[in-house]
């Protein structure tokens, strides 16, 4: 992964200044269609946060929970950090179909949550932020599919069906604070739906046209 550029630096030294969303951490959500391209922006945001923890919603869903999750997070993961302790969530493995043993998540500074359904409406509460990797739902499935072969074929042809239920019913973009596009090399930054959000002015690219990174 290449080292985070000036922009990704200067989102990470704003999210820092958020206060913090859930005890004592600031939950960062980055929420996107499948395959847009969220664990790779995650990693490069949580560098420039200092190696800030990264949570994967891939590990919390399941082939039975593709959205029906929102319980275990919250008991596993919200309510400790909001007591200000460190979480322990048990990953879940896809190709073995069963959740491993326990894994810690600390209460740091700064948390990012990552996967589709980062911004839904059980977790919005807790969220100090919330980012949407703006892609097309049609270019990030092919994309998905082509990264997972053949063999996950009928994985995701139900994947899409439950993705757009749960989008259609539980929308995040629309509550998205910026829109992350990917661009030839690297990304633009473009402001949210809801233009500045309100109570994080200092997360806003008021200073100019969209940060290219």
């Amino acid at each position: 992964m290449r080292p985070p550029a000036p922009a990704v630096r200067r989102l990470a030294a704003r999210l820092r200044r958020l206060p913090p969303s859930c005890g004592p951490v600031r939950l960062i959500g980055v929420d996107g269609h499948a395959g847009s391209g969220k664990s790779t922006f995650a990693g490069l945001l949580a560098e420039a946060l200092g190696g800030a923890p990264v949570l994967h919603l891939d590990d919390i869903a399941s082939h039975a929970e593709l959205f029906a999750w929102s319980g275990r997070l919250l008991t596993e993961v919200i309510e400790p950090f909001g007591r200000g302790e460190s979480a322990h969530y048990a990953p879940y493995d896809w190709r073995e179909h069963r959740f491993g043993p326990p894994r810690p998540l600390p209460a740091a500074p700064v948390v990012l949550i990552e996967g589709v359904g980062a911004g839904r409406r059980a977790l919005r509460p807790y969220l100090a932020f919330l980012l949407w990797l703006e892609m097309a739902p049609e270019q990030a499935w092919a994309r998905g599919r082509a990264r997972d072969g053949e063999e996950q074929r009928e994985f995701w042809d139900g994947w899409v069906r439950a993705e757009a239920h749960h989008f259609s019913d539980d929308p995040s973009r629309p509550y998205a604070g910026l829109l992350v596009r990917q661009l030839g090399k690297g990304y633009e930054v473009l402001p949210g739906l809801r233009g500045d959000p309100a109570g994080h002015p200092d997360v806003t690219h008021r200073e100019g046209p969209p940060a290219m990174w």
